[in-house]
Order: structure tokens, then C-alpha cells, then sequence
């Protein structure tokens, strides 16, 4: 017995020095990955307090010391592209060896729903995962049940796109990637981190949120839900019994299923401030990216008047967070949703879209992708991802990869009164302006210092000119151009045929304002 007990004895104290002695590595520093080329390349992960750690890729050997706490990070130098897998060795105690890696171009796409959406959901969806066989495109699809501790395991692994590894794959994302791989000819590395139904205050750290007063609200929310959450939840839970009893009768009586009940935000944990962030997005930093997708902002509308701020602030803190202020960030603009109106409207869809450009506006290294043209009236997430994803391609290439090519339709650049018409001068105009569809300039409003709106008439002036007037405001302050949720004919472009974003000149008061 004592024999036998010494022997576990000395197993279990073998076992704790190679524990303690372990490099260990992130999540996203996996076998089959792509690094970021021209960029020094960032490799990090912990160790035993002062252990030496050597890294050995690409000819390059780059050593450091573990810390105090037992992290360590190093630099690689930049490297150029190459699509010939490559070996990395991470020595320390112990040697880690990840084989199959590839130097390249690499994007994180971020969002809720409509980022989410994968190839099945959408048009053409399934006949094109069927082809979707591109060795040089690399996946990494950060899983949401992982990240929230519902299942164990990594957050993802690297993958090369195939029909199998893409069908859960954002498909946004996707044609984004394709699209990129085959202009550039060079490895794409695509990282997918969406939740549906998420806000953007889930996105971002709590000290950024809570060092603002028109943000600490969106904090202080969790405070009211955990003193709800017993009660909301035994009511869910009422409320979800009968829905089943229901959906039984329904069934027998051959009725229409009924509705599923919302499940209300003090049980959506990924609506806690901060939540994704901390689980999605910091465990992939630093890992070195060229540029950042970020298509979200549905579940904001009811608070559009915060979410300049509000999404400003998350920029600035992932900027932060990368140490890389120029990170490069592409909006993409809400698109038409909801019934075709016949009067001009004031409603949150139009004043998030217009934070969105506001925000793109005014923060350097940022774009705008515009889809007014290309949503769906019935349904909140069209089905059209494959014009996403060009879009997406095109303001990349123009702003990001400095390739000479019109990646808009025409933007706003600043408005002014002359007697009865306000002339607007805008930017991003190619060739000039132009009309899509008709000879006439549509869903222009136009108002005075009343702040009523009339639909206007519209005229194209020059290059980069429009008039807009109408009979019934004879001294006009503010002109709208395709505000409403879905305008029916948002038809001024440029040469490209991209669709003009849709804007206000006004700073007038909407129906979120206050509100947080």
C-alpha cells in the first residue's frame, strides 16, 4: 500500500510540473491559420513566470520572457503573402508545433443577425455552399455556446472553407472573402464573430460605456434585470408552458402554430453590457487583422439618437484594445425594411442609418457600405448577401487597399440655402451624378423652419450638385433624402449605379431622443 501510494504520489507531482511548465496558446493561434502579411504579427500566450520562449516561422526566430504573471508576447517581423503552408514552432519547457499556416490577408466580421445569416438562409444560398471549395480562404468561426459557457471546447478552430466548414459561416462574410482572395491572389483569413439580436453596448468594455454619462445606462441595465430575473424568469417560464399546451392543441386541431414568446432581455445574457466583448472579442486580441466588417445596429433602433455615440465609443475602445488606432472599421448602412410610405416619416430605422453615416463621417479610417436599394420590406433580414458582400469588397479596395475604383454612390457633403432652394453639394461622385431609375430625382423631403416635411423636387445641377425645392416651404432650413424606413425609389447614383446614402442636413430632435 505504501509502495503504491508513493507511486501517486510521484505521478501527481510529475503531472503539476508539466501543468505548471505548459506554453499555452489563445484559441485563435491555431494549425491552418492565416497571419496578417506587411504587419508585424503578434504571437502570445502564458508559460511558467520567467520561462524563456522562442518562436521559429518563416526563417524568423523571435524570443521573449514570460512575465511575472506568466504571459509573454512577441513580434513577428512583416512578412509578405504566401499560400505555401508553413511550419510554426513555440518553444519553451515545451515545444507546440502548428503546421498548415498561410500569410495572407485577414478580416473580422462582427455583428448580430444579419452578419450571422449563413449561405442556407439566404438567396442561392445552398447551390453556393455546394461550390464553396476555396483552400486558400481560412475559417474561423467563433462559436456563441462556447463563448457563453453552454459547451466546452475552443472558441473555434481555423478551417479552410469547404462546403462542410462554411455552412454555419457568416454569408456575408463569405462573399466578402471571395470576392478579396480572387482580386488579390493572395490567402484570406476570415474570422466570424456575430450574435443575433445582440446591441452594440454588448460589443463594448464596460469602462468605455461607463465613463460616459449618455452610456452608463446602457451598464447600469443590469443592475434592474438581476433583481427582475427571478420573477421575468418564472413568468418566461408560464408563459412558455402554455405556448407548448398550445402548440400541442394546434397541432391536433390542425390550426396554425402559434407564436413563440420573446424572451424577454433580463434573460438574454449576450444583452449585458459588455458581455460579447468579453467572451468573443478579447480573447482574438491581438491577433493582427487588416480590417474590421461590422454590419449591426437593428437592435439599437429604438436608441438611434445614442448610437453615434454609442458606436463611436466601440471603435475607439477596439482601436484601443489592437493598439492600432487606423484599424480600419467598414459600416454597413441599415437597408430599406418596413411598408412603403407616402408621406416623408421620422422614424428610428432612418435616424439609426443616419447615425451610422454620421459616425463614418466623422471617424477617420472608417467607411460607409449603403444597402438602402438591396432590403426587403417584410423581412428584416433579406435575403440578397451576395450584394453585401461586393459591397463590402468595394469600399475595402478603395479605402483600405488604396485601389483606384468607385466604391460608393454619391455622399453627402454639405448643404446651403439660396432663396427658395437648398443646393447640396456631395462627394464620391465618379463620373457625376446620375439618376438610376426614371428621369426624375425621387424621395427628396424638403422643410422649413416649421420642421414639417413635404416631398420635393429634385434637380440634378452639375457634377456634384443637386437643387431641391417644393411650392409648399418658401424658405426651406433642411432637406431629407430616402429617410424613410423604405423609400420607394431611392434613385440618385453615380456612375457606379451604387445607390447615394440616405441623409439628413437637420439636427432636429427624432423619436428616440433622451433616450437610454
Amino acid at each position: 500500500m505504501k509502495f503504491n501510494s508513493l507511486i501517486v504520489l510521484i505521478l501527481f507531482f510529475i503531472s503539476t510540473v508539466i501543468a505548471q511548465a505548459a506554453v499555452t496558446l489563445p484559441d485563435i493561434i491555431t494549425e491552418g491559420m492565416v497571419l496578417q502579411r506587411e504587419q508585424k504579427v503578434p504571437v502570445w500566450g502564458t508559460a511558467d513566470p520567467g520561462e524563456a520562449i522562442t518562436v521559429r516561422f518563416a526563417g524568423q526566430e523571435i524570443k521573449c520572457t514570460a512575465d511575472q504573471e506568466g504571459k509573454w508576447k512577441l513580434y513577428l517581423n512583416a512578412m509578405p503573402a504566401n499560400a505555401k503552408p508553413a511550419t510554426m514552432e513555440i518553444i519553451g519547457k515545451n515545444t507546440i508545433q502548428l503546421n498548415n499556416i498561410l500569410v495572407g490577408e485577414v478580416w473580422l466580421c462582427a455583428g448580430q443577425s444579419n452578419m450571422q445569416r449563413t449561405l442556407s438562409q439566404t438567396a442561392r444560398g445552398e447551390k453556393v455552399r455546394a461550390g464553396a471549395l476555396h483552400p486558400l480562404i481560412r475559417l474561423f468561426n467563433v462559436s456563441r455556446e462556447v463563448a457563453f459557457q453552454h459547451e466546452t471546447g475552443p472558441l473555434a478552430t481555423w478551417q479552410p472553407c469547404t462546403p462542410a466548414t462554411v455552412r454555419e459561416f457568416s454569408a456575408a462574410g463569405y462573399y466578402f472573402g471571395v470576392a478579396l482572395q480572387n482580386e488579390l491572389g493572395v490567402p484570406v483569413g476570415l474570422i466570424n464573430a456575430s450574435f443575433g439580436g445582440s446591441q452594440a453596448e454588448a460589443w463594448t468594455p464596460v469602462e468605455y460605456l461607463s465613463a460616459s454619462p449618455d452610456l452608463r445606462p446602457t451598464v447600469d441595465r443590469e443592475k434592474i434585470w438581476e433583481k427582475e430575473r427571478p420573477f421575468v424568469q418564472a413568468k418566461y417560464d408560464e408563459d412558455m408552458r402554455a405556448f407548448q399546451a398550445a402548440v400541442k392543441q394546434a397541432r391536433q386541431e390542425g390550426n396554425e402554430r402559434p407564436r413563440r414568446p420573446g424572451v424577454p432581455d433580463a434573460l438574454r445574457e449576450y444583452r449585458i453590457a459588455a458581455s460579447i466583448y468579453t467572451t468573443m472579442i478579447e480573447p482574438l486580441i491581438p491577433f493582427e487583422l487588416r480590417g474590421v466588417l461590422w454590419y449591426q445596429g437593428e437592435s439599437n433602433q429604438d436608441r438611434a439618437e445614442q448610437y453615434e455615440l454609442l458606436l463611436t465609443t466601440m471603435i475607439r475602445s477596439w482601436r484601443d484594445r489592437w493598439e492600432r488606432p487606423d484599424l480600419p472599421f467598414g459600416i454597413v448602412q441599415l437597408p430599406n425594411f418596413q411598408a412603403v410610405a407616402a408621406e416623408p416619416l421620422d422614424k428610428p430605422w432612418g435616424h439609426l442609418r443616419e447615425a451610422q453615416r454620421r459616425v463614418a463621417g466623422k471617424t477617420p479610417h472608417t467607411g460607409l457600405i449603403v444597402t438602402i436599394d438591396i432590403g426587403a420590406a417584410n423581412d428584416i433580414h433579406p435575403k440578397n448577401k451576395l450584394d453585401v458582400g461586393k459591397r463590402m469588397f468595394y469600399w475595402a479596395m478603395a479605402d483600405v487597399y488604396g485601389k483606384d475604383m468607385q466604391a460608393s454612390g454619391p455622399m453627402l457633403e454639405k448643404a446651403e440655402t439660396e432663396g427658395a432652394k437648398m443646393i447640396l453639394h456631395f462627394n464620391e461622385v465618379g463620373e457625376g451624378l446620375q439618376i438610376k431609375n426614371g428621369d426624375t430625382l425621387k424621395e427628396f423631403a424638403i422643410a422649413g423652419a416649421d420642421q414639417h416635411w413635404y416631398w420635393a423636387q429634385a434637380k440634378i445641377v452639375g457634377k456634384d450638385k443637386v437643387e431641391v425645392w417644393a411650392e409648399q416651404v418658401p424658405n426651406p432650413v433642411a432637406v431629407r433624402y430616402a429617410f424613410n424606413p423604405n423609400p420607394e425609389n431611392p434613385n440618385l447614383t453615380n456612375h457606379s449605379g451604387l445607390p447615394a446614402s440616405p441623409f439628413r442636413t437637420d439636427d432636429w430632435w427624432g423619436p428616440t431622443q433622451g433616450k437610454r
